[in-house]
């Protein structure tokens, strides 16, 4: 079996260097003055100095604009202002990641470099063009981290940074999570803005702790409530409830990969983190054949393949008569509906497969069990669920209802208490 250590290298039981500590962590002492963030900006810069050109993480590195972010940080804190994210080192998907970083800086981060992204004309978006070429994963380097958050991803596994931002059209936050060890959250679509015409993309967060990822979210949201009405679910008596799928009804998913991840959600259970519901329960879902009526008989939970939707959404040249894509559409939002009714949570394996090679994923799609919430719209996390036996991370997959994102990063930090801990001490030898 391949060694499981990421591909780091720091002394083996030193401690991680502040800038690879958790960010909240990093904000609680610069708050505090234990620490400046220039002192942590600092400690960053060199750390990927030393260690990215193994990884290819970033594909521009902003070292003078960083430290120059970081002494406003210091001004701020002396000031006396609080800020929630206090001389937080991150990183930026591609190099107009900036944009969309505007709550982040006024929250005290730091950006220090883009990460990389595919390169243009790339035919597939599970890889990253960084600045010493193509990315690799931190785990293994002759596989790919994922993408296209895949920077992102390589950084925060390797404990270069210990938050850094994606976007999520059909799993680019999530799988890049899940194969490099590290926890993604996609927000409900429509949450925060987005330039993508289709309705698909919505922004996210790749972080080590399910806490940053809340600590992120609570600062793009400004401390309100989502927007988006969260459903009326009858209180539960003890943990919220969940169904396990391990491929939607129509995926193929690799076995070693579902046994990890059926393996956690059962620890899970044990641990009374969620409440399994029995997967051969029945739920009614619309008719297959008449997909706008109401079969009379009912069906275990399944999904229609939702890829010539997101294809024709994405690609309407590509499909002249869009019908059947609209039809699939519809027939899984009543499902999900239906679904989100009577459970809180639908857990799967992030990805079908472990991360490929560099030279590309053949004929399998990487997305086959995220995408379908891009179409949906629904809120998902990409959590640690363990190692398949190539040495790789393998990623659970926890779904909720439309707005429900702090119910799910709750369930998420629970789970890191039984699957974790998650953190850069193990990504250390680069």
């Amino acid at each position: 079996m391949p060694d499981r250590s990421p591909t780091t290298s720091e002394e083996p039981g030193s401690q991680p260097p502040i800038s690879a500590r958790s960010a909240v962590s990093i904000a609680s002492a610069v708050r505090a003055g234990t620490v400046r963030a220039v002192d942590v900006t600092t400690d960053a810069l060199d750390r990927i100095e030393r260690l990215d050109r193994a990884l290819s993480a970033f594909a521009e590195v902003w070292d003078e604009r960083a430290l120059e972010c970081a002494r406003e940080v210091d001004a701020r804190i002396d000031a006396g202002e609080h800020l929630p994210l206090a001389g937080v080192p991150i990183g930026v998907k591609g190099r107009h990641g900036l944009r969309t970083a505007g709550p982040l800086l006024a929250a005290g981060c730091v950006p220090v470099g883009a990460t990389s992204v595919p390169g243009p004309g790339t035919p597939w978006q599970t890889w990253g063009a960084g600045r010493y070429g193509r990315t690799v994963n931190p785990w293994r380097r002759d596989r790919t981290p994922g993408g296209s958050s895949a920077g992102s991803a390589a950084a925060v596994g390797a404990g270069l940074v210990p938050l850094a931002t994606g976007n999520d059209g059909a799993g680019s936050v999530r799988i890049p999570a899940a194969w490099c060890g590290v926890v993604g959250l996609k927000v409900t679509n429509g949450r925060f803005p987005t330039t993508d015409p289709t309705g698909l993309m919505a922004p996210g967060v790749l972080t080590r702790r399910v806490a940053d990822a809340a600590a992120y979210w609570g600062v793009m949201t400004g401390g309100t409530r989502p927007r988006t009405p969260e459903p009326a679910i009858p209180p539960e008596p003890a943990a919220p409830t969940a169904l396990w799928s391990p491929d939607l009804g129509f995926a193929s998913p690799d076995p070693e990969v579902v046994a990890v991840a059926h393996a956690a959600t059962v620890r899970l259970a044990e641990a009374g983190v969620v409440r399994l519901v029995d997967t051969e329960h029945p739920f009614r879902f619309a008719d297959t054949e008449h997909p706008f009526r109401l079969a009379d008989t009912v069906h275990p939970f399944r999904l229609e393949d939702p890829a010539p939707a997101w294809l024709a959404l994405r690609r309407p040249e590509a499909d002249p008569s869009p019908t059947a894509a609209v039809h699939i559409r519809a027939v899984n939002d009543r499902r999900l509906a239906a679904l989100f009714d009577r459970t809180r949570l639908l857990l799967t394996p992030t990805a079908p497969t472990p991360p490929h090679g560099h030279e590309g994923p053949g004929d399998r799609y990487s997305t086959a069990l995220t995408w379908a919430f891009n179409l949906s719209g629904h809120p998902a996390i990409s959590i640690p669920a363990g190692f398949g036996p190539d040495g790789c991370p393998v990623g659970l997959h926890l779904v909720a209802a439309h707005g429900r994102e702090a119910s799910l990063l709750a369930v998420a930090e629970a789970a890191e208490g039984v699957l974790g801990p998650w953190t850069p001490a193990t990504c250390t030898r680069i």
